[in-house]
C-alpha cells in the first residue's frame, strides 16, 4: 500500500508539475492587461482633469473680458406699461450707434443734448424651440410713433431718448417685449472683424465706397473694409434698403467666422473676439457673460445656415409733413408681424410675406 501511495503521489507532484507552466504564462498574460487598463483609466482621468481645468481657466478669462470690458446701460427699459414677456421666445434688441456724431437725425445740423445716432437697429428674436435665429432690420427712416414726440424717424428716438427711448418705440411699433439689449458702437464693427481674422460678405451688388472696391458676390473684407461696408448708402439708388441688406449680411458674415473651425479651435482668437467686443459693448444688466452662455449652449445645434434675416416691412418712400425724406411703414404687414412674433411663429409669416 506504501508503495502504491508513493507512486501515486509521485504521479499526482508529476502532474502539477507538468500543468505549472501551462497556468504560470495564463496569469502573466492577464496582469499585464490589468495594469495597462488601470493605467489608461488613470491617464484618461488625468487628462479629463487637466482640460477641465483649462476650459475653466479659459472661460473664466472670457468672462472676466466680457464682464471687464462691457458697460452696463443704465435703465436701458421704459417704465410703465409693457408688452407681456414671451413664453420661452427671446427678443434681443441690436443697436449700432455712431457715437461721434451728435448730430440731429432730421438733417438740420444742430446738435444734440444726447450724443450719438443710431445707424443699424435690428431685432434678434430667438424662438422657444431653439431651431434658429431671426434677424430683422428696422430702417432707421421709418416713419413711426416715438413715444412723447409723436411721428418722427425711427433714429429719431434714440437721439432724443438713447436707449430707453428707442425700446419704448420698438415695443409700442410691434407690440412685443423687449428681453434685452445690446449698443455697439460701429468702431467696434472693425476690430471684431480684424479679431476673426476678416469676414466673407455677400454683396447684392457691385459698388466702391470710402476708398474700397466690393464685388456683387462673395468678398473677403478686412476691419477698414467691412466698417465702410455696413455704413455706405450714397452709392445706392435705394439708399438705406441695400444698406440694411449689407448690415445683414455682415452679421452673417460675423456668424459664419465665430462658428468656423479656424475659431472654435483656437481660443487666442476667441480670446481676441471677446475682447474686442466687448470694449465697444454696452448691455443691460441681465445681459450677463453667464446668461450669454445659457443662450449659446441652447443654440448649440443651430448652424449659419439657421440665420434668417429680412427687413421690417415698408411701404415706399415719401415726404413727412415737414418736408423730411421717410420710409413709410407698411401698417398691415407690421401687424401680421407682430402677431407672428406673439405667436413664435416667424417661419409662417416670411412664408406668407417672401422679401
Amino acid at each position: 500500500m506504501s508503495e502504491r501511495r508513493a507512486a501515486r503521489q509521485a504521479a499526482d507532484a508529476a502532474e502539477a508539475a507538468a500543468a505549472a507552466p501551462i497556468d504560470a504564462p495564463k496569469r502573466k498574460r492577464k496582469r499585464p492587461f490589468l495594469v495597462a487598463l488601470v493605467a489608461t483609466l488613470g491617464s484618461l482621468v488625468g487628462i479629463a482633469a487637466v482640460v477641465a481645468v483649462v476650459a475653466s481657466v479659459f472661460v473664466g478669462g472670457l468672462a472676466r473680458s466680457y464682464d471687464a470690458g462691457k458697460d452696463v446701460l443704465a435703465d436701458p427699459f421704459p417704465t410703465g406699461s409693457r408688452p407681456a414677456p414671451s413664453a420661452g421666445a427671446q427678443n434681443i434688441l441690436l443697436i449700432g450707434s455712431d457715437s461721434r456724431s451728435n448730430y440731429n437725425p432730421d438733417g438740420d445740423h444742430q446738435k444734440l443734448d444726447i450724443g450719438g445716432r443710431s445707424d443699424a437697429l435690428m431685432l434678434a428674436h430667438v424662438p422657444a424651440d431653439r431651431t434658429g435665429v431671426y434677424l430683422m432690420s428696422i430702417m432707421r427712416d421709418s416713419w413711426v410713433d416715438v413715444p412723447g414726440h409723436g411721428m418722427a424717424k425711427m433714429n429719431a428716438a434714440y437721439a432724443w431718448g438713447g436707449v430707453p427711448l428707442t425700446v419704448q418705440t420698438v415695443e409700442r411699433l410691434l407690440d412685443v417685449r423687449i428681453d434685452h439689449v445690446a449698443e455697439i458702437d460701429f468702431e467696434g464693427f472693425k476690430d471684431m472683424t480684424d479679431a476673426l481674422g476678416g469676414v466673407t460678405v455677400d454683396s447684392p451688388k457691385a459698388f466702391e465706397a470710402r476708398g474700397h472696391t466690393y464685388a456683387a458676390g462673395a468678398n473677403r473684407l478686412d476691419g477698414d473694409a467691412a466698417l465702410a461696408f455696413v455704413r455706405e448708402r450714397y452709392s445706392f439708388a435705394d439708399a438705406d434698403y441695400t444698406r440694411v441688406q449689407n448690415q445683414q449680411a455682415f452679421m452673417r458674415g460675423i456668424l459664419d467666422g465665430v462658428l468656423s473651425k479656424g475659431t472654435v479651435t483656437n481660443p487666442g482668437r476667441i480670446q481676441d473676439f471677446v475682447t474686442v467686443t466687448s470694449k465697444y459693448l454696452s448691455v443691460d444688466e441681465g445681459l450677463t457673460f453667464q446668461t450669454l452662455v445659457g443662450l449659446g449652449w441652447s443654440l448649440r445645434d443651430v448652424r449659419p445656415s439657421d440665420l434668417s434675416t429680412f427687413t421690417m416691412p415698408t411701404a415706399g418712400t415719401g415726404t413727412s409733413p415737414d418736408g423730411q425724406s421717410i420710409v413709410n411703414v407698411n401698417t398691415l404687414a407690421v401687424q401680421s408681424l407682430s402677431q407672428a412674433l406673439r405667436s413664435d411663429d416667424l417661419p409662417e409669416w416670411l412664408l406668407d410675406n417672401p422679401q
